[in-house]
């Protein structure tokens, strides 16, 4: 058995891993010390996982396409819960920002977390915005 300690290294997440995978066969009774070096170990494997592999939460456009593809929802749906066609697609192309109001809007009735709703993401430039002025 391994002491359990912090990762510092892939070998010790690898060896880790390899420790852990003998409760996912035969899990431990609650309350022992195996279901403790099992949660343990979760812990450190976690920890490790977050601080290497870090999964940045969607932005607001991408939150807003995965749900409605999850739940089969089509633009015209967030269309109306934003109050037009013309907002639902600037949101989804980027070209426009959720207002606080649309934002909590979404979290009620989407049920959507309002920290990747507000979150700044970078907005698109309009096809007829010159950057930099004129040629």
């Amino acid at each position: 058995m391994i002491d359990i300690r912090p990762l510092r290294s892939e070998a010790d997440y690898d060896a880790a891993l390899k420790a852990i995978e003998v409760y996912f066969v035969d899990e431990p009774p609650v309350g022992s010390a195996e279901a403790d070096r099992f949660d343990l170990l979760a812990l450190v494997i976690a920890d490790y996982e977050a601080r290497h592999w870090a999964i940045e939460a969607p932005d607001a456009p991408d939150l807003l396409r995965a749900q409605m593809e999850q739940k089969g929802l089509k633009q015209a749906d967030l269309a109306e819960l934003l109050g037009s066609k013309a907002r639902a697609s600037e949101i989804l192309n980027r070209r426009r920002h959720l207002t606080l109001q649309q934002a909590w809007k979404l979290h009620v009735e989407w049920h959507l977390p309002t920290e990747a709703l507000i979150r700044p993401y970078p907005l698109r430039q309009n096809k007829n915005s010159q950057v930099g002025g004129a040629s």
